[in-house]
């Protein structure tokens, strides 16, 4: 259970702050619905980051995630070859989180090498990064950052909305902008 929850490296104890293009992205560790830990730094010691935070499951799975996340695991490879892991948080309440989770992914799958789905129970990740959605039926703004090999941000963007998202084609321009 402890590796599901998430060890939070570096958290820390004040007030959570959005990292701003320009700053250092909080290193973190979540771990997949199958219990895999993964660190954000030990992607980026394989090339840069596309850091997508979903709104999880807040009583239903959001079509707008769904597609989002569709759209970048068929895209996979264009951002293999542009060098980059891409790196979706599913955030939510721990009870039940990774059934969500699954049922999000769809039927059990191999996922492209360089596209990983991470749980964030009880939101650890959510607050340290300044993005739970604290109204009802929310969890978190739907947001994506572009985060180099430094750990610096380069990119993002927070939706206040639920269809706001960054798209393919978006996020691949920014890639060859950081370049």
């Amino acid at each position: 259970m402890m590796v599901c929850a998430g060890v939070m490296a570096g958290a820390p104890a004040a007030a959570a702050q959005t990292p701003d293009v320009g700053s250092n992205a909080p290193d973190f560790t979540l771990s997949t619905p199958e219990d895999t830990p993964v660190r954000l730094s030990s992607l980026l010691a394989k090339g840069t980051v596309v850091l997508i935070v979903l709104r999880g499951y807040p009583g239903y799975q959001c079509p707008f995630c769904q597609k989002q996340a569709h759209e970048f695991e068929v895209n996979a490879d264009k951002f293999a070859a542009a060098g980059a892991q891409i790196l979706l948080v599913y955030p939510g309440m721990a009870t039940k989180l990774r059934d969500h989770a699954r049922e999000f992914l769809g039927q059990e799958r191999t996922l492209p090498a360089n596209y990983h789905l991470v749980l964030d129970p009880d939101f650890k990740f959510t607050n340290q990064y300044g993005l739970r959605w604290q109204a009802e039926e929310e969890t978190a703004y739907p947001s994506t950052f572009l985060i180099d090999r430094k750990g610096t941000v380069v990119f993002s963007k927070i939706s206040h909305s639920h269809g706001d998202r960054t798209t393919v084609e978006e996020m691949l321009a920014e890639l060859g902008k950081a370049k």
